[in-house]
């Protein structure tokens, strides 16, 4: 069973990396000790690029938590809505799996605690790179073909994902400016 277990409110830097991307895809923001789990899920699908089309989880220590399902069996998940990370977890390394099907994997990293600064307004990316896998493309393994067949106009499916994703798609692209726009609506 979860423990709920008393913290002041400071301010954690977090690392999150999709895990098994190379190049790795990753993003490095700040937020409130305080922040919900349900409220952390929001600030990842914003800074990592995600448009919370599928369920998710985190994995903090040996418990997993998320949305409850009010209709089914919810098993041995803790409701997200129901904890603060920092009840939970005040260093160290968790997970966050996004969209179970696809299984976008995350590595989470609380890189360290820092004093709330009146100035800054929390949540805020401070630096990542590489632009975030489009939704449903299939997992790691499917954004690697994706990506083979949108480099090389050859390929028998560079017109199909074209198309699917609308255009030409950059997976160097990260902007800062904008995820941070994206975190300012969630204030």
């Amino acid at each position: 069973m979860a423990t709920k277990t008393s913290n002041s409110v400071a301010i954690f830097q977090i690392k999150i990396t999709l895990c098994d991307s190379i190049p790795s895809i990753w993003r490095r923001f700040q937020l409130r000790s305080d922040v919900s789990l349900a409220r952390l899920h929001d600030v990842l699908q914003r800074v990592m690029g995600w448009t919370d089309s599928h369920l998710h989880l985190f994995r903090i220590q040996d418990n997993e938590y998320g949305m409850l399902d009010e209709d089914g069996d919810n098993g041995d998940l803790f409701d997200e809505r129901d904890f603060t990370l920092g009840e939970l977890i005040s260093s160290g390394r968790f997970q966050y799996q996004y969209d179970f099907g696809d299984e976008w994997e995350h590595a989470l990293e609380i890189e360290q605690t820092l004093p709330s600064d009146a100035i800054i307004r929390y949540p805020v990316c401070n630096a990542g790179e590489l632009a975030c896998p489009p939704e449903d493309v299939g997992g790691i393994s499917g954004y690697k073909d994706f990506l083979k067949a949108v480099k090389n106009p050859r390929h028998p499916d560079h017109k199909h994902y074209r198309e699917w994703i609308g255009g030409d798609f950059d997976p160097e692209a990260f902007d800062l400016n904008a995820v941070n726009q994206l975190l300012r609506a969630l204030r």
